[in-house]
């Protein structure tokens, strides 16, 4: 039993896996890593028949790195831990707190498993398994990992975490969960029941049945309120755990109706226009300028009128100009002004 802790100080209490085990799922990988090495080597031999001898040289080195170094990285990565072999057997690889694995995990053990378990013949991993308490190899302890058994085999097959609970049961301690006080419950308590119950599917059964009682105890000292007869620690845990949720939900959407109706009395802001302030109706007192980071205060504009242009003076009309009349012959009565002959 490996005594892994979270970062929540909670002690997990995984089952660490054995050498045997870890040796056949390693064994179980390396086959089929070597069968797909093989299959696509004969077929690039075939499609590049005349290629020359470094070229083929670099190709070979190229799908050995690939199938042996990159595959299982890929693979522990998206699958968080758990390769064809661990799978088949029941292993995955965990960190030392008991979260997923990471590429940089999965990188790391890729690249020290290369030369442990393929250079080497895996003579490094069994004796570092071998004396190591948790099993680890060499790629584990510069990594950072552990593997562990996610079956954990019982009498009559895999025992069940939380037995069935009857539902008059449920419906009673549902009538009871209102009325219960959780104000005394620290936050710590709080984190440490989410962590347990996203987890309990993982522990061993008789260390998940141990942290249930003791946190079940802790809380129902707490809330004042004792566990019912005949329902189990973790099931008592997840339904206050609930009811906790419940409330918080409850009052956060109260508190967005409440402030619903009054977000619409405020009035909504003069959209800005600039770091100049609006023009000034007249008679209205001036604003202030309005400040804006990173621009200088400008002074306002000064309202100016228009200067009075006086009328232009009338222009004198020309006048028409008149035909000259037509000479008219001399009057033979009255003399005019020019020369009389003598009589």
């Amino acid at each position: 039993m490996s005594d892994l802790v979270t970062g929540e100080a909670i002690v997990l209490g995984l089952q660490t896996a054995k050498l045997p085990s870890r040796a056949l799922a390693i064994v179980i990988d390396l086959l089929v890593e070597f069968a797909a090495l093989l299959v696509f080597t004969l077929l690039l031999s075939l499609a590049l028949i005349g290629l020359d001898g470094a070229a083929l040289a670099a190709t070979m080195i190229g799908l050995t790195v690939f199938f042996l170094v990159a595959v299982p990285v890929m693979v522990e990565t998206f699958t968080r831990g758990r390769s064809l072999g661990k799978a088949a057997l029941g292993l995955r690889v965990v960190r030392t707190d008991g979260g997923p694995v990471r590429f940089r995990h999965s990188l790391v053990r890729g690249l020290v498993g290369f030369f442990e378990l393929i250079m080497l013949s895996g003579a490094p991993a069994v004796i570092t398994s071998a004396v190591h308490t948790e099993g680890k190899r060499l790629g584990d302890i510069f990594a950072g990992t552990v593997v562990v058994r996610e079956r954990t085999p019982g009498p009559g097959g895999s025992v069940s975490p939380l037995p069935p609970v009857h539902p008059h049961l449920l419906h009673s301690m549902g009538r009871e969960l209102v009325a219960m006080d959780l104000s005394a419950v620290p936050e710590p308590l709080w984190l440490a029941i989410r962590q347990f119950l996203a987890r309990a599917s993982q522990l061993d059964p008789e260390v998940m049945h141990r942290m249930s009682v003791g946190l079940a105890g802790d809380l129902s000292a707490r809330i004042g309120h004792p566990i019912a007869p005949g329902l189990h620690p973790a099931a008592f845990l997840g339904a206050v755990l609930t009811e906790r949720q419940r409330r918080e939900w409850t009052r956060v959407q109260e508190r967005q109706w409440a402030a619903g109706p009054m977000a619409a009395q405020v009035p909504a802001p003069r959209p800005a226009s600039g770091p100049f302030p609006a023009p000034v109706p007249t008679g209205a007192a001036p604003e202030q300028p309005v400040r804006v980071l990173g621009v200088p205060p400008q002074p306002a504009p000064l309202a100016t009128t228009a200067p009075v242009t006086p009328p232009a003076p009338p222009q004198p009309v020309p006048a028409a100009p008149t035909a000259p009349a037509a000479p008219t012959a001399p009057s033979l009565d009255k003399p005019g002004p020019g020369f009389a002959p003598p009589a």
